[in-house]
């Protein structure tokens, strides 16, 4: 179905304000956002059908990049998601910051991906990058050698039973 097809589809079901129509009228939009990740206006009105449906943490999703928006909304989709590389993720975002159509929405992009660079900045920095420690070295050693050893006798003991058997 064409995006304004769908788009004047879901605006009845949200004129309908029953809980079904709305339902539908966000799976309609969710599709769309899906497959235009890129446009704005179908972000918003996702928004807005979350907002009828009372889910402040997805308007807030879905209205981040908006040139208006309630910080309540944000605030709850911060809660949800909390930390950089959640929230990034969780907007479905594919084009990077060059693919936003205003300078609002290229503007949070580029903060949000610098906060999550910083997210995984910090997190490795604190990864322990050394080799592990000589004993556990030594005892993987160790055991690759028994088991190697057991492969070997097993073998042997193996190859000795066959030759008996056709021999004996």
């Amino acid at each position: 179905m064409p995006v304004e097809q769908t788009l004047r589809k879901a605006a009845e079901e949200i004129e309908r304000g029953d809980l079904a129509s709305l339902l539908r009228a966000r799976q309609r939009l969710v599709g769309l956002v899906t497959s235009y990740p890129g446009r704005l206006d179908l972000r918003d009105r996702l928004a807005a059908v979350y907002r009828l449906l009372g889910d402040a943490a997805q308007a807030g999703r879905w209205s981040y990049l908006s040139e208006v928006r309630d910080e309540a909304e944000v605030a709850a989709f911060e809660r949800a998601y909390r930390t950089p590389l959640a929230r990034l993720e969780a907007m479905n975002w594919v084009s990077g910051e060059s693919g936003a159509t205003t300078q609002t929405a290229r503007d949070r992009l580029v903060a949000l991906q610098g906060e999550a660079d910083a997210q995984l900045r910090a997190e490795l920095s604190v990864a322990d990058d050394r080799d592990s420690s000589w004993g556990t070295n030594v005892l993987v050693l160790l055991g690759l050698v028994i088991v190697l050893l057991c492969f070997v006798v097993g073998a042997v003991t193996l190859v000795m039973w066959v030759y008996r058997w056709f021999t004996g």
